[in-house]
C-alpha cells in the first residue's frame, strides 16, 4: 500500500488490488485468445465496457456475468492482470449487494440496479449495524411500517462505510415483532439521497473519514425497494455477510489490502538492520503465519475447482487473517522502536511516505477483529458449523 494511494475516504481501501492466483492456469486454453483480442480492441476499457463484457463479476449468470466456473474465473483474473486492467471500484456493491440482488431480486430490480453497480457508476454502502445491534445483528431496532404501497422507515445505523459517497445502501429493518427476532427482518434497497436520510461523519483514530452514522427519519420507500419477501431479510443478510467475509479475507493483511508478511520481511531486509534473537523469531513466526494463510487460500481454491463445498471457510479465513493482520502491523511498529510512535516512520524507522503508510496501517489494524463480524462471532461460527460443538445455552 503506497501512501500516495491513501486519501480521506479510506486510505487506499478503495484502491484496486492485484493478488497472486497461487494456481497454475492452462496457458493454451482457447478462451485466452478471445480475452486477449478483446483487450486489444479495448486497451483501456471503461467500467461500463468491462461490465457489458461480463468481466466484472464473471461468476454471475448472464447477462451480468459469464456463468464462469472457478477455473474460468481464475483465467479471467490472470488475463486482467496481464492486460493491467482493473475492475471498477465498488467493493460493497460488487462484493456484497450484487450477489444478493442476483439471488433474490426480480428481473426488474436486477435491470434497475446491476448495470451501474457493476460499472462503478453508482457506489453502494451497507446499512446493517446499529448502536445496540452490532455483533447481535438480529437485535436491530430500525423499523418499517406499511402505509398503503409504501414503507415508512425510522431508525439509526452506524459504522456505515462510505455512506457519504454512496448512491444506494442495502438496508435491514424490522417489519414484525412476532416470533424469533430473525423472523421479523426485511431487506430493502435505500436511495441515500431520499428525504429523511441524514449522514454524519465518524472520524476514526487514523484521522480518516470513512465511517458514518446514518439517521432514517420517516423515510418512505415503495414496494419496489423491498428485496425478496417481507420478513425474509435474515436469510438474505446471511448471503450478504457470507460474501463480505470472503471479501475481507484476501491476501493483504488489511482486509485483503495493504502489505503482507513478505513485504515486512523484505522491508526489514532492505534496511540492513541486525535483529535480536527474539525479533528474528517473531519475524519468522509472522512470516510462517502468512504462509499458512496462503496455503489455506490455495486449498480453498483447489476445493472450489474440484466442486467441493467450502462450508464456513469464509469465517475461518477471516478469523485467521484478522489476527495475522494485527500481528504484522504490531510487529512492524515494534521493529521501529521509538520511531514507531511517529507518524512518518515505519519498520526500522523507515521515513517518508512509506513510513506513514505503515503507521496508518498499524492504527487501522485495530479494527480488523471488530469489523465485518467480530472475532468472537467468527469463532462461534467455526465452533458450531466446522467443529460441530453445541451452541451456548440461551440466557
Amino acid at each position: 500500500m503506497k501512501h500516495n494511494e491513501v486519501h480521506s475516504v479510506g486510505r487506499g481501501l478503495l484502491a484496486p488490488v492485484t493478488t497472486s492466483l497461487d494456481v497454475e492456469i492452462d496457458e493454451l486454453d482457447p478462451r485466452r485468445g478471445e480475452l486477449r483480442r478483446w483487450f486489444v480492441e479495448h486497451p483501456s476499457p471503461s467500467g461500463r465496457e468491462l461490465a457489458d463484457a461480463g468481466l466484472v463479476a464473471p461468476s454471475w449468470p448472464e447477462p451480468w456475468g459469464r456463468n464462469a466456473s472457478v477455473e474460468y474465473q481464475l483465467l479471467i483474473e490472470d488475463e486482467l492482470r496481464r492486460a493491467q486492467v482493473h475492475r471498477p471500484i465498488n467493493p460493497i456493491g460488487i462484493g456484497w449487494a450484487g450477489p444478493t440482488i442476483v439471488s433474490a431480486g426480480t428481473m426488474s430490480q436486477q435491470e434497475r440496479w446491476l448495470p451501474k453497480l457493476l460499472s462503478g457508476e453508482e457506489f453502494w454502502c451497507q446499512l446493517f449495524s446499529e448502536p445496540d445491534a452490532g455483533s447481535d445483528l438480529a437485535a436491530l431496532a430500525t423499523s418499517a411500517r406499511r402505509e398503503g404501497h409504501e414503507w415508512v422507515i425510522t431508525g439509526q445505523k452506524i459504522w456505515t462505510s462510505y455512506a457519504h459517497l454512496a448512491s444506494w445502501g442495502i438496508l435491514l429493518v424490522r417489519t414484525s415483532n412476532d416470533g424469533a427476532p430473525q423472523n421479523g427482518i426485511s431487506y430493502f434497497i435505500c436511495p441515500m439521497d431520499a428525504p429523511g436520510v441524514t449522514i454524519r461523519p465518524i472520524v476514526d483514530m487514523t484521522g480518516d473519514y470513512a465511517f458514518n452514522e446514518v439517521f432514517l427519519d420517516e423515510v418512505r420507500l415503495s414496494d419496489d425497494y423491498l428485496l425478496g419477501a417481507v420478513n425474509d431479510g435474515w436469510r438474505l443478510a446471511k448471503v450478504t455477510l457470507g460474501n463480505e467475509r470472503v471479501a475481507l479475507s484476501g491476501e493483504g493483511v488489511l482486509w485483503g489490502r495493504g502489505p503482507t508478511a513478505n513485504d515486512l520481511v523484505a522491508l526489514v531486509r532492505s534496511q540492513g538492520r541486525s535483529l535480536t534473537r527474539r525479533e528474528r523469531d517473531d519475524l519468522v513466526r509472522c512470516w510462517s503465519h502468512g504462509e499458512i494463510l496462503r496455503f489455506l487460500r490455495m486449498r480453498l481454491t483447489a476445493n472450489a475447482l474440484a466442486g467441493r463445498a467450502t462450508g464456513s471457510d469464509a469465517s475461518l479465513r477471516k478469523a485467521l487473517a484478522d489476527d495475522h493482520g494485527q500481528e504484522v502491523m504490531t510487529l512492524a511498529q515494534q521493529l521501529a522502536e521509538s520511531a514507531g510512535m511517529l507518524e512518518d516512520r515505519g519498520p526500522s524507522g523507515l521515513a517518508g511516505e512509506e513510513g506513514r503508510s505503515w503507521y496508518w496501517g498499524f492504527l487501522y489494524s485495530q479494527a480488523l477483529t471488530i469489523g465485518g463480524g467480530t472475532s468472537v462471532v467468527q469463532r462461534n461460527i467455526i465452533a458450531e458449523r466446522v467443529l460441530g460443538l453445541p451452541r451456548d445455552p440461551s440466557a
